[in-house]
């Protein structure tokens, strides 16, 4: 196998963790607004955790995307 061909392999599977951050960001959301249409008034205390939780899945997919383009550019 060349090593071009490895290098492209390797990042395909490291991006594969996207797929898994796109099913927890749209799982934080759904769960975030299901809450605050059952009870309008835990808004401002549901809001900041699902925005925690927004940005610290978001950071395991730039990670990920980090380490993608470390394998195929180094």
């Amino acid at each position: 196998m060349e090593v071009a061909a490895a290098k492209a392999l390797g990042a395909g599977i490291a991006v594969i963790a996207l797929f898994g951050v796109g099913l927890g960001i749209g799982n934080i959301f759904s769960a975030m607004i299901t809450s605050v249409a059952r009870n309008p008034a835990a808004r401002d205390a549901v809001f900041p955790i699902g925005i925690l939780g927004f940005a610290l899945t978001e950071a395991v997919a730039l990670f990920a995307l980090l380490i993608a383009f470390l394998i195929l550019f180094t």
